[in-house]
């Protein structure tokens, strides 16, 4: 745990853990502010979690969310407010640091000059220096002054960023190109089911932003706050500016915890998890593992998700080892799905129905998962096909419960978004509808591809190649059709390999006689297991474009 003091009364820190309660009170802290708005991380622990472990260590503890770069003044005289009304010192943490220190900062003003503000701040390890322009400027951030100034700006360091800085930079060395992402972790999600399975270890699926952006690409350690299309900037973390002359967004898609009442509360804990966070993917193997009679849970939200294959893929290796280990005839297997569908391509639900059979597995189509109490162990269900109809209570041994999912905040509030709340684009070039000099890809454009890390590794090159038209450097334009790809893991050992385009169209990689994507294959899963990580780390962040090279074409 890392953390810095600011004055006698306040230190900041970038997301704690749970474990990290026990160390904050052996410093010496006695209250904790949360600046942080739940589902802004795939490996962030809600506020309830971190609450419930710090309640129970005597440690009073106050949410206040705050949206990365949206600091209000209304925000910070709150803040003033939670710091005169908690006992200090209080340990204040959002994702870096920075909001709780500029909600800080915002107040100060009235007792300090901006000089000891940027002393103070520089000494925790805080740049301010945008905080106080602002300040100086009546609460507004100035745009005639850029922190940063690239030629390309890629927003989102996850699979999509990484890949498309890869091919950018395999194209055109000599571009000049900054990556502006706040975390300092990139996960291989696709794992993350695997690691639900027993199949891999969660340390297999993680690796420093910093081993993984492309060499001579900057790295602005900052979340995102605001989008000036018009001026060709965007604002960041502290109100500092980065100016760009082309801009690809990827900022990936929000988990909405929250959204289901009562699910955050519980989560790691009474049998509840998730393979859709890092840290709760062991946990699902744990609860797989040592249960041997019961009832077992399986969820999926509405449409959109990320990989939409991951909440049956939990249900289907779980069987597999139940069913090995001679216990599934007394586990009771439920599968709730809000759609009205096992799976949105027809192809592929003969092939998947014969394992929801063979687990004696039962299906409850249009049924989404509203309500946990974790305590008591009680799933509760809304049926979609009678909205007036009371709500559907199961009680449960094991959940494995997956959110809702949406835009990220800073996307859903920019000039950039549809009536939704995605990122517009056009679906076959990626380039923005109403700004050519702005693209976008992976899982929070409006496109209408399934959301997954093989779509994105498809989209990579297609951005690349078309921002690179747009300079001036290609020649032709680039198409993407929708492809994407979702290894469904029906046992632990074959795979139903799931490879379709705009429409629900087949876009098998391989001819049918080397691998039938309908049926399921050894090979398939050797592919997933074996071949597609490395594919991944050394392929496609690498600017490598296996089976992704996009199709051209010169517009007349």
């Amino acid at each position: 745990m890392k953390y810095a003091n600011v004055t006698q009364q306040l230190s900041v820190s970038p997301q704690i853990s749970v474990e990290d309660i026990e160390a904050i009170k052996a410093a010496g802290f006695k209250s904790i502010v949360c600046n942080r708005p739940n589902g802004e991380g795939a490996d962030q622990p809600t506020f309830s979690e971190i609450e419930a472990k710090a309640t129970s260590a005597g440690i009073p503890c106050v949410y206040q969310p705050v949206v990365s770069g949206k600091v209000t003044t209304e925000d910070a005289v709150k803040f003033e407010e939670n710091l005169q009304k908690l006992e200090g010192p209080v340990f204040a943490y959002c994702r870096t640091g920075t909001r709780s220190i500029t909600l800080w900062a915002m107040t100060a003003v009235k007792t300090l000059s901006f000089e000891e503000i940027l002393t103070l701040s520089q000494k925790a390890g805080y740049d301010l220096s945008g905080v106080v322009r602002r300040l100086k400027n009546s609460g507004e951030t100035p745009t005639d002054h850029a922190n940063y100034s690239h030629a390309v700006v890629i927003v989102g360091a996850g699979a999509g960023g990484i890949a498309v800085a890869s091919s950018l930079k395999a194209r055109c060395p000599d571009l000049d190109i900054a990556i502006v992402e706040p975390n300092e972790v990139h996960y291989y999600q696709p794992g993350w089911t695997l690691v639900g399975g027993g199949v891999f270890n969660a340390n297999e699926t993680v690796r420093t932003v910093a081993s993984v952006i492309p060499q001579n690409v900057k790295w602005i350690k900052a979340g995102v706050a605001a989008f000036s299309p018009k001026e060709n900037m965007i604002v960041v973390d502290g109100c500092r500016t980065v100016k760009y002359e082309h801009l690809v967004v990827c900022p990936g898609i929000k988990l909405d915890w929250s959204k289901i009442e009562g699910l955050s509360e519980t989560l790691g804990e009474n049998g509840v998890t998730s393979n859709y966070r890092f840290d709760l993917a062991p946990y699902t193997w744990e609860l797989v593992k040592n249960l041997k009679k019961g009832k077992a849970i399986f969820s999926q939200p509405p449409m959109p998700i990320k990989c939409a294959g991951a909440p049956q893929k939990a249900m289907y290796l779980s069987c597999d080892h139940w069913l090995k280990e001679g216990v599934l005839g007394n586990i009771d297997v439920q599968f709730y799905n809000t759609g009205a569908v096992l799976f949105g391509v027809k192809e592929y639900v003969p092939a998947l129905m014969e394992y929801v059979q063979k687990y004696n597995a039962h299906l409850n189509l249009e049924h989404q998962l509203v309500k946990v109490d974790g305590k008591s162990k009680v799933a509760s269900f809304k049926n979609l096909a009678e909205p007036d109809a009371p709500l559907v209570e199961t009680e449960f041994d094991m959940l494995h419960a997956v959110p809702p999912q949406s835009p990220p905040d800073f996307i859903k509030v920019s000039p950039l978004v549809d009536a939704n709340g995605w990122i517009d684009v056009d679906q076959s070039t990626l380039q923005h509808k109403m700004y050519e000099n702005i693209f976008a890809l992976g899982d929070a454009t409006n496109s209408p591809n399934a959301k997954t890390a093989a779509a994105a590794r498809m989209q990579a090159p297609v951005v690349a190649n078309n921002l690179l038209y747009e300079r001036g450097v290609q020649t032709g334009k680039a198409i993407y059709n929708g492809y994407g790809s979702c290894p469904l893991t029906v046992e632990r050992g074959k795979v139903v390999l799931a490879e379709f385009g705009y429409g629900g169209k087949i876009l098998n990689s391989m001819p049918s006689w080397v691998l039938d994507g309908t049926k399921p294959s050894r090979l398939a899963w050797y592919l997933k297991e074996k071949l597609l990580p490395p594919i991944y780390w050394e392929g496609m962040l690498k600017g490598r474009e296996w089976l992704a090279k996009p199709k051209t074409h010169t517009p007349q």
